[in-house]
């Protein structure tokens, strides 16, 4: 039995705005400002809410980099890969490992430096 039940995942980031807007963009879904911009939610359709929370002095996770941990990333299924990536692309994610095309994913990351996935579905 489950201790308990995932509520929501969250992302530290200097501007969460801006963040929920680039991750409604690629997404889709509702984003909710009820706390002044510290705190935003972003209700996706038929997944995983996701939130934003703004970190003073906030660092982006470095990757790749063996002295220094990623911390955690996003894996996005996608149905087209190609053209899932002209869109986070012109979203504001820049490529992080994006260039062997033959693999079934390409690493990118979010305005704020998060890493994610584009994976093929």
């Amino acid at each position: 039995m489950a201790v308990a039940k995932l509520g929501v995942v969250v992302l530290d980031c200097p501007d969460p705005r801006s963040l929920a807007g680039f991750y409604a963009g690629v997404l889709g879904g509702t984003v909710k400002d009820e706390n002044n911009g510290e705190w935003v939610d972003l209700k996706v359709p038929g997944g995983q809410s996701l939130a934003f929370q703004a970190a003073e002095g906030y660092v982006p996770p470095k990757w790749p980099a063996p002295d220094a941990s990623q911390q955690f990333h996003l894996d996005l299924t996608v149905e087209d890969m190609d053209a899932a990536e002209k869109e986070v692309l012109a979203l504001g994610a820049r490529p992080l490992d994006a260039e062997d095309r033959s693999r079934s994913w390409r690493v990118y990351a979010d305005p704020a430096g998060h890493p994610f996935c584009l994976c093929a579905d």
